[in-house]
């Protein structure tokens, strides 16, 4: 399999993560799920990590990158 579609892959599978974390997140903050304001911050900042990992794993699967 190329390089570039198992990167386009894994943007796939960071950005689907990052989906269900932002539902935990959302959850947390409703009281609908158990957990503070220490775990929605874990969960943010993880979200923002799997974003930003589809995102370039996106844009190399598009540009080629090997």
């Amino acid at each position: 399999m190329p390089t570039e579609n198992i990167n386009a892959l894994m943007a796939l599978g960071m950005f689907i993560g990052a989906l269900l974390v932002a539902r935990l997140v959302v959850k947390i903050g409703r009281g609908e799920l158990p957990g503070g304001k220490l775990w929605i911050f874990y969960l943010r900042m993880l979200l923002g990590f799997l974003l930003a990992g589809a995102i370039m794993l996106g844009f190399y699967s598009f540009v080629g990158v090997k």
